[in-house]
């Protein structure tokens, strides 16, 4: 049986607000946890990403920083939703496109080629783990630097669909907005009711970002694939996410019930933090990075 930790101490102890946490003595327990396991299943969130200037979903308490995002059937169902997504979506773009890989990126790629690593999944859209060097990795939530059709399937960039979004809509682009998380970006509805939304150039088709909406199922094989490798591991490493959602914690429940040691690294509460072997509220760039040259 597992004693789950937070800071070296069980999860009904003091609380992380007590004490202010050792970072030498949390990172000898990281390395501690994890050299003896020779390949790793690591499941990355939106706290990866922050460093790279990408705004996130939630708070460290787990709480909900944002406006509600576009739910998948009412996008589906809705030209007035779709216009709204893409509208904000046109200004929020330039910020993920421009972004790049920071330190928790480069430890992890670093990690990787030392052979450390059975395989990476990713939670973000954003691309940034690849754009590091990481080569084996699983984006669960889709990508969202590619469009599809909806009725042909055919696949398209995101940077050349800006193209045609600022065609039609000439001057949007230069309204002041405030930045939201997977290039999502806050502007007043009265501004979204004559914004022009393309089409399909091939059949006339709706377009949609090849991801994983709120309200969205993450594609069955892409679960599978995730369950064979997850099994081949011999640890679990989450970092970066409080796994508010489903479809990265079912990971966890299964690392759980097949008994192999679940390291959660993120700052704030998770949904993990009672089944977790051992719980880490470290920042994740310099966690990883230390963990990277232990290990080295």
């Amino acid at each position: 049986m597992f004693s789950p930790l937070i800071d070296g101490r069980p999860v009904n102890g003091p609380s992380l607000a007590d004490t202010a946490p050792d970072v030498e003595a949390l990172c000898d327990r990281l390395e501690g946890a994890l050299r003896p396991a020779r390949r790793w299943l690591v499941i990355t969130g939106a706290g990866i990403s922050a460093a790279s200037g990408i705004p996130t979903y939630r708070d460290d308490s787990g709480a909900w920083l944002r406006s509600d995002p576009v739910q998948h059937q009412d996008f589906v169902e809705s030209a007035a939703t779709r216009r709204r997504y893409w509208a904000r979506s046109m200004v929020g773009w330039p910020l993920v496109a421009d972004a790049r890989p920071n330190s928790a990126h480069h430890a992890l790629a670093q990690l990787e080629a030392q052979g450390k690593m059975a395989l990476l999944v990713t939670q973000n859209v954003d691309r940034l783990h690849q754009q590091a060097g990481h080569r084996r990795v699983i984006d669960l939530h889709g990508r969202l630097d590619r469009v599809r059709c909806r009725c042909c399937r055919r696949l398209l960039s995101r940077s050349g669909l800006q193209q045609r979004l600022l065609a039609l809509n000439p001057g949007f682009h230069a309204i002041c907005a405030t930045a939201r998380p997977d290039g999502d970006a806050e502007i007043d509805a009265e501004q979204l009711q004559d914004f022009n939304v393309p089409a399909c150039c091939h059949c006339g088709g709706v377009l949609m970002p090849d991801v994983v909406f709120f309200g969205g199922s993450v594609p069955r094989r892409r679960v599978a694939n995730i369950n064979a490798l997850l099994h081949q591991s011999e640890a679990v490493v989450v970092a970066g996410s409080s796994l508010a959602v489903f479809s990265g914690f079912r990971f966890c429940r299964l690392a759980r019930e097949l008994g192999k040691p679940l390291i959660v690294i993120n700052r704030g509460s998770t949904r993990a933090d009672s089944i977790a072997t051992l719980k880490l509220p470290l920042d994740c760039g310099s966690a990883l990075q230390q963990l990277a040259a232990r290990l080295a």
